[in-house]
């Protein structure tokens, strides 16, 4: 968590290196949801499952939203990337007081999509897991 005083050149490395965390995780995830809704929109699972239909289409539905979540994530990186790049010349504390508070915003905003997107990925898998078609021999 980031919440002192940027102090150096230094302390703003650590941050560009958060960043690139975030977007390595974020496109890790991109990846997950990509597969997820290949799975969904695929043929494997049995047929006859009540509310087969239905289940599947509550989860693409809430995929659809995390995924445009996901776009507005990288946006915001991008934009604290842009702004990281001038806080060299910003030679007050308040300055950094305010990029550090909009830093540690958009931490929340991760952490928080990522506990919604593992929620979804376990809930998508159990219910995968339980209705796949068995293979015919």
């Amino acid at each position: 968590m980031i919440t002192e005083n940027i102090q150096t050149v230094q302390d703003l490395k650590n941050i560009h290196f958060t960043t690139l965390e975030w977007k390595s995780s974020l496109e890790f995830i991109s990846d997950e949801a990509q597969f997820i809704n290949q799975l969904l929109n695929s043929y494997v699972f049995e047929p006859n499952t009540p509310n087969l239909f239905e289940r599947l289409q509550e989860f693409k539905e809430e995929l659809s939203v995390l995924e445009n979540d996901l776009i507005i994530l990288h946006e915001h990186i991008r934009s604290q990337e842009n702004k990281l790049g001038g806080m060299l010349e910003c030679d007050t504390i308040s300055c950094d007081e305010v990029y550090l508070k909009s830093i540690q915003l958009l931490e929340d905003e991760i952490i928080t999509f990522d506990k919604k997107f593992k929620s979804l990925k376990s809930r998508v898998f159990r219910y995968a897991g339980s209705i796949l078609k068995n293979k015919k021999k």
